[in-house]
């Protein structure tokens, strides 16, 4: 069984028990969080479509910790006219683990 579910904004497919990254919630770390935003969910062949969203439906999951992701590096270049440009971005992010689906 899985589903698919906004959040913050994006679409995720999520099973049971999956590990997540998502972009930056106000939620506590420890805290459990309801997402009623599902836009479908298929149970073994049977899918259920929303239009946007499935009535009654819900996704909870567990706000397991914050944390910053990975660094990118942005540099430009313009050849022979003196010009360099690096700068770095680290996005913040939640990691969640996902309870079960109803």
């Amino acid at each position: 069984m899985y589903a698919i579910v906004e959040i913050a904004g994006q679409q995720f497919k999520v099973v049971k028990d999956q590990t997540l990254y998502v972009h930056r919630l106000q939620d506590e770390e420890g805290s459990t969080v309801t997402f009623d935003k599902v836009l479908m969910i298929d149970d073994n062949g049977k899918v259920k479509l929303g239009a946007p969203v499935i009535e009654g439906a819900s996704v909870k999951a567990k706000v397991e910790e914050h944390l910053k992701g990975d660094k990118v590096i942005i540099f430009k270049k313009k050849r022979r006219k003196g010009y360099k440009l690096k700068k770095g971005h680290r996005q913040y992010l939640t990691k969640l683990t996902v309870e079960g689906i109803s």
